[in-house]
């Protein structure tokens, strides 16, 4: 077995990323996403590299299965069933205080009607301790109108359910009893054991919407790899940026929702340490969207809970900005103005340009015309543009505006880097972070293309593009760690903490972890834990979480001020002030346990190509400019290029701007510095 694979499903394109083991060569390459059969795609892009099956000794990819089940609203059909007298709690959902003084806004359709809540009797206090026994015989009733009515999942969700299990696994354990295996049933102290009512029932709905989709995902991969000979077991990328395998994804199908774009993320960790740059900026622009998120410290920017479509989530998910702004969003007029997204052409017909039925402009169309992409290299050569189709869809455009084709172009270009400019301060801002200090690592098929005039726009000086970027997403996912998390509530003030309370805490999830990592395969030299508290100030709302150092001593005398004084940081940080000495609050522990995987090492690309450039004209700041096409295999470390010029390659295509500079490191980076008295 030779050969670590690495896949990532997107909406346009479906990346694979190879490694022999023998050779040490990494190969990249992309199909086009086949969406009626995303296993379809699997395998199309795995021929095309032609590997046996049975070499293949490590395999991960990336879902966007339950994703697209949510986003296109044809997920499960789902019963919430919960305690008598808090039906309302899902369709009440909580007020978004992000956007109070918007008119226009509406919050989101539920996922499950009103009339699909069942309430059963049977309470627990505030404190855990049971108030009335769980109404069995309702439940059983409950089970009989699911089967009759043909849901397909059921939520159960009962109140304080955080603090003590029993009532949801019983009520769990009579409906599996009823129904079998054909009714996915979800308890919400399994998916969210936190508190918050509306919170931890929006989890165990979103689960029990998307999982079905993703079973039968999964089921369906697992089944064909075998019969094609794979003798490993296929993981699968979480929205936390850890690994899991299949078996697990499939028992808690909502830790894959992200699983696609934050293979990027942890590819930008890996990245960031090999670069020497704590901090990064990772954009990535596919053909339908358009994601941030943030590397700090060689860390990923990974928070307790999200949203995801308007509906929260608790659990770790890496901290994700997406736009609707990709190299196959489509251009219009609305108005007298000029729009672009988040509608997108997809992989089906595609842009103008594919020359496969497109006929709307959309941003690859504009960078056509532009003459930004090399019609003849696209896609490694596997795709030639239709340039002329391009041209056509732009001025069919562009004359509705009385504008000059070329123009309008450089508009639609413009208005989309203004769109993932502010994408990237909306993330940076919630940290209290400037742009600035952070290097802007682009990758995504049409990432590179529009890195320098997006560094420009948020004041970044500082491009790096990694090797294979239209399918870095997939490089990064062979760079992730198995990770799995826990979490407990654990409530007290800063003056009532009992440290030995906390200690025995720490030690049971420690234990929970370090288990949870062995099911996976992982061996007891490559298993990592580490634990942090959530914490806030009396009378806050929200929370921030601040790591236990490995081996601090919580009941040493010294912890409590020792916490106290990282939250303490930690606010001002995040907000700007803090408050010494002002009384805090412990809410839930959180634990997270790696499993150190072999990396790849990172060698450089060798020089596969000799000559001098291509010249021919680029359209920058409205003016036609000659500019050197390149190919990046031709490229050796410590090679030099000054704007304009254009780097092409098989994944995607790199645009150094005039009066930019790109240079080659040591690790096969392209490294592009703007001019200084731009970013001023």
């Amino acid at each position: 077995m030779t050969y670590r694979v690495a896949m990532d499903i997107g909406g346009t394109f479906t990346d694979v990323v190879t490694y022999d083991e023998t050779t040490r060569e990494l190969r990249a390459g992309k199909v086009l996403t086949t969406p009626d059969d995303l296993a379809r795609g699997v395998f199309d892009a795995l021929e095309g590299f032609g590997l046996p099956f049975a070499d293949i000794g490590f395999f991960v990819h990336g879902t966007t299965q339950g994703l697209n089940a949510l986003l296109e609203r044809r997920g499960a059909r789902v019963l919430i069933l919960t305690t008598r007298g808090i039906g309302d709690v899902y369709q009440i959902a909580r007020g978004n205080r992000n956007r109070l003084f918007d008119l226009h806004y509406r919050k989101p359709e539920p996922l499950v009607p009103r009339n699909a809540v069942a309430e059963v009797g049977g309470r627990l206090t505030a404190e855990g301790t049971e108030l009335e026994p769980l109404d069995e015989d309702a439940v059983r009733l409950v089970a009989k109108r699911v089967r009759e009515e043909g849901f397909d999942a059921v939520a159960v969700c009962f109140l304080f359910a955080y603090l003590d299990g029993d009532h949801e696994r019983r009520a769990g354990r009579i409906l599996r009893e009823e129904l079998g295996d054909d009714v996915l049933v979800v308890l919400s102290h399994e998916v969210a054991p936190e508190w918050r009512e509306y919170e931890r029932t929006s989890t165990a709905v979103m689960e029990a919407y998307t999982g079905p989709s993703v079973h039968r995902y999964l089921d369906r991969i697992e089944a064909r790899f075998a019969e094609k000979g794979l003798s490993v077991p296929v993981h699968v990328m979480q929205s936390s940026g850890g690994l899991v395998n299949a078996g697990f994804a499939r028992r808690h199908p909502l830790q894959t929702l992200l699983s696609g774009p934050v293979g990027g993320t942890m590819g930008g960790v890996a990245a960031s340490r090999l670069l020497g740059r704590p901090d990064v900026i990772c954009i990535d622009m596919g053909g339908t969207s358009f994601d941030v998120s943030l590397v700090m410290d060689h860390q990923p920017d990974v928070t307790p809970d999200g949203e995801c479509e308007g509906f929260p989530l608790l659990m770790p998910l890496v901290n994700l900005h997406t736009v609707g702004a990709g190299g196959g969003s489509l251009a219009y007029a609305e108005g007298d103005g000029l729009r672009v997204g988040p509608e997108s052409a997809g992989a089906v017909p595609g842009p103008a340009c594919y020359g496969r039925g497109g006929t709307q402009a959309t941003v690859t169309d504009a960078n056509c015309v532009l003459g930004r992409v090399d019609p003849e290299s696209f896609a490694g050569g596997g795709m030639r543009l239709d340039t002329e189709a391009a041209h056509r869809a732009v001025a069919t455009l562009a004359a509705g505006f009385g504008m000059d084709p070329v123009e309008l172009a450089s508009g639609i270009c413009d208005v989309s880097n203004a769109k993932m400019a502010q994408a990237i301060r909306t993330l940076t801002v919630e940290h209290g972070r400037e742009p600035a200090q952070f290097a802007l690592l682009a990758f995504g098929g049409a990432g590179p293309m529009h890195a320098a005039f997006i560094a420009r726009e948020i004041g970044v000086r500082e491009v790096v593009v990694p090797r294979f970027p239209g399918a870095f997403s997939a490089w990064g996912m062979l760079e992730a760690d198995v990770r799995r998390d826990f979490t407990q509530q654990f409530f007290a003030t800063g003056q009532s903490l009992d440290t030995a309370a906390l200690a025995a805490a720490l030690n049971t999830l420690d234990e929970q972890a370090t288990e949870a990592l062995a099911e996976q395969g992982i061996p007891a030299e490559r298993r990592e834990v580490t634990h942090g508290l959530d914490m806030r100030y009396e009378s806050q709302d929200y929370t921030l979480t601040v790591p236990i150092l490995p081996g601090e001593d919580v009941t040493a005398p010294e912890f409590r001020a020792a916490i106290e004084d990282r939250f303490a940081r930690a606010h001002h940080q995040r907000y700007g002030h803090a408050t010494p000495g002002a009384p805090v609050q412990f809410v839930t522990i959180r634990t997270t346990g790696r499993g150190l995987v072999d990396r790849p090492p990172g060698e450089p690309p060798a020089v596969r190509e000799r000559g001098e450039p291509v010249v021919r004209d680029v359209v920058f700041d409205g003016a036609a400019v000659p500019t050197a096409i390149v190919a990046r295999s031709a490229l050796p470390a410590g090679a030099t290029l000054t704007g304009p010029a254009i780097v092409h390659e098989e994944t995607s295509t790199t645009v150094v701007p005039p009066g930019a500079v790109l240079r080659v490191d040591d690790h096969g980076f392209l490294i592009i510095t703007l001019d200084a008295e731009e970013q001023a």
